[in-house]
């Protein structure tokens, strides 16, 4: 195929994705133009394309989601052809075929393909017909919670409530006993209907102890069907994948030829064409065993570890069979080669129930080196709000194992920072320390079994004197004359420079006292230590006590970031407070918003009272919904009201406590007083 088949190609997608897409692109000689929302006007794939198209405001449903508005975008911009990236409308049946009609190429596969795999009741019947296996279970439209009752005893418990439309967990339920069947059928209604507008459900089997491996496969349009071996996403937090690897340390050699044969299977059963992902769920008691779980009609996050382990650039492939190229290669000339791994970036908070955080890209540290990949959509100076997914990056490591590639991958990790955002890299890099992870014993479910055992690092001493000796150096460089410089001097004894820090629940004065070539700092009243320090540009070398330290360091709205291999630090610079505040002292309350979102929801009015664990308001950031509740009884006063944005920490509400929590503010107190 020529090159430039393709003129020009769309990406209707944001974020590192996008970045990706570009990237092969360009290697091809196409022509990019993305399309952004006024919330990504200064976002990485913007600058990268060769040109860009504004399609709406930040909500998703106004730009990215749009149809009639990137069908626009493309005619406008004389696009041959459009690629959907993944999320968004890259599964979207309706968009595929609009964009037929405007006489522009989809990049994907055929508009029926989607529709059928789109349905998962559907896709079960579908590919069992070509001899597919599927987990034992009932699936058909318009099932009752009596049927499914009826038919759970059968299929033999533990069962899976699965919903027909949707993914990511939602409408999910696992019953193990049978006497919590009805209750869990209710609810999943309830969820999957609310989340996909289809409240359609069906029961599979519960297989213990389940791995989720994932097979890559190609097709073209002539009828040729080929894989690329397989993927394992069994890392999962909340059935959202974490950590992705390839090839699977499960399979043989025997079963992974099965496996992909019938996920070539799954491909023709649909009339394929272009990249596609088939799911199976496979037993860790019973490795030879698999069924099928459903396919994803489009390129998937963790592709990058296929295309390390096999050399083939799958953006660059489904652009060729897009443009009509055949696929001769034969299914033998495939071979995996080594090892990937992949960690995810999300913008959210392991020590706060993995909250969604965001902010102002201060600093941004990446890795580098052989065997090394980052797919990324940041930049220093970038926002990371509230509107879209929290996935940030993805870091990929190759060996030529297993091990050499964990070991890459920590090793990555520990050089990437997003310096003012919270991600985290730290639980990553928990994770794969993990005795389970590092011998391959991996489940579904073993994050999640995990997940409380992490406890991040705490600053330490170290760390406030460093945060303390930044902000003392920027004195120090811009100082103009001798009576600015904060060397402390004074007939007698030199006086410190003093910074009041706080990391965690642990606030700290640090004293400073002396010159950057010589000086000595002391932790409240603790152990004094000889210090030097040196800072250039946002590169900090400190010796302390002999120990020579690095750091990457950036300051924004009163915090300070620390980032060393080690991992990253924040620091919040406090002031003083001579006596405590009146809500301290009255027993009052504030609700503060634990991340950066929109109010989705207002529960009480303004001036009412309200007794406390009542649900007064709810924020939503990145498709997680947080309910904030009155710690005491009281009145509220709302800050706020649906629709706003906010930040992480912004008081949304404050409760003013009941007289008869507070004696102070009672009259009939008082009065008794005066008399006594």
């Amino acid at each position: 195929m020529s090159q430039n088949v393709f003129n020009t190609v769309l990406v209707a997608n944001r974020g590192e994705i996008a970045v990706r897409v570009i990237r092969t692109l360009k290697s091809m000689g196409i022509r990019s133009v993305a399309v952004y929302s006024e919330a990504d006007a200064g976002a990485r794939h913007v600058a990268e394309a060769d040109t860009a198209v504004l399609i709406g405001p930040a909500a998703a449903r106004e730009s990215y989601l749009n149809i009639a508005a990137v069908v626009d975008a493309a005619v406008r911009t004389g696009a041959d052809a459009v690629h959907p990236g993944y999320g968004f409308l890259s599964e979207n049946a309706d968009f595929a075929a609009a964009l037929r009609d405007a006489g522009v190429v989809f990049i994907g596969p055929p508009v029926a393909a989607i529709a059928t795999m789109g349905d998962k009741i559907t896709a079960k019947k579908t590919v069992s017909q070509f001899g597919v296996p599927v987990v034992p279970g009932i699936a058909r439209p318009g099932l009752t919670d009596a049927e499914l009752i009826a038919a759970a005893a059968d299929i033999g418990y533990p069962v899976l409530i699965k919903p027909s439309a949707g993914g990511g967990g939602k409408g999910m339920r696992l019953v193990e006993d049978p006497v919590d069947l009805a209750a869990g059928l209710v609810s999943a209604r309830r969820e999957s209907g609310a989340a996909f507008g289809d409240d359609t459900l069906f029961l599979e089997r519960f297989v213990l102890r389940p791995r989720h491996i994932e097979v890559q496969v190609l097709a073209d349009s002539y009828g040729n069907v080929i894989h690329l071996g397989e993927r394992e996403c069994s890392l999962q937090r909340r059935h959202q994948k974490v950590i992705e690897e390839a090839p699977s340390a499960l399979l043989d050699e025997v079963t992974r030829a099965r496996i992909g044969a019938a996920a070539c299977d799954t491909a023709r059963s649909v009339d394929y064409a272009g990249a596609g992902t088939v799911e199976f769920i496979v037993s860790a008691d019973a490795p030879d065993e698999f069924f099928f779980m459903e396919m994803n009609t489009r390129l998937q996050v963790e592709h990058p570890v296929t295309e390390m382990v096999t050399g083939w650039d799958l953006v660059e492939w489904q652009v060729r069979i897009a443009a009509g190229e055949k696929l001769l290669v034969p299914q033998a000339d495939i071979v995996m080669r080594g090892h990937a791994i992949e960690g995810r970036i999300y913008a959210e908070d392991p020590a706060r129930g993995f909250l969604p955080t965001g902010g102002h890209v201060l600093d941004l540290l990446e890795p580098k080196g052989e065997g090394v990949r980052v797919d990324s959509g940041l930049l220093a100076g970038t926002d990371i709000g509230s509107d879209y997914d929290p996935m940030l990056a993805k870091v990929i490591a190759y060996g030529q194992d297993r091990s050499s590639a964990l070991r890459g991958l920590d090793g990555a990790l520990a050089a990437t920072a997003v310096l003012g955002v919270v991600t985290n890299v730290d639980f990553l890099r928990f994770l794969l320390a993990d005795p389970d992870v590092v011998a391959g014993r991996l489940d579904t479910g073993l994050l999640d079994r995990r997940v409380a055992d992490f406890v991040p690092a705490a600053v330490d001493e170290a760390g406030f004197i460093a945060a303390a000796a930044y902000r003392w150096l920027q004195r120090w460089q811009s100082a103009d004359d001798l009576w600015s410089t904060p060397s402390g001097w004074r007939i007698g004894a030199h006086a410190p420079t003093t910074a009041r820090l706080r990391a965690g629940e642990r606030t700290e004065h640090v004293r400073i006292v002396g010159a950057p070539d010589g000086a000595t700092a002391i932790v409240d009243d603790g152990e004094q230590h000889s210090l030097t320090a040196q800072l250039d540009g946002e590169r900090l070398t400190l010796t302390l006590d002999g120990l020579r330290t690095t750091y990457r360091v950036a300051h924004g709205s009163d915090q300070i970031w620390l980032a060393t291999s080690g991992g990253v630090a924040v620091l919040d610079e406090v002031r003083e407070a001579s006596v405590r505040s009146d809500h301290e002292l009255s027993g009052d309350a504030e609700l503060a918003s634990p991340m950066p979102g929109a109010v989705v929801a207002v529960n009480v009015d303004n001036g009412a009272e309200v007794a406390a664990g009542t649900v007064v308001l709810a924020v939503e950031a990145m498709k997680m919904e947080h309910a904030l509740s009155a710690p005491v009884d009281g009145v509220v006063e709302l800050l706020v009201a649906v629709g706003d944005q906010v930040k992480v920490g912004q008081v949304l509400a404050r409760i003013t406590a009941a007289a008869e929590a507070n004696p102070e503010s009672n009259p009939e107190s008082n009065e008794e007083e005066t008399h006594a």
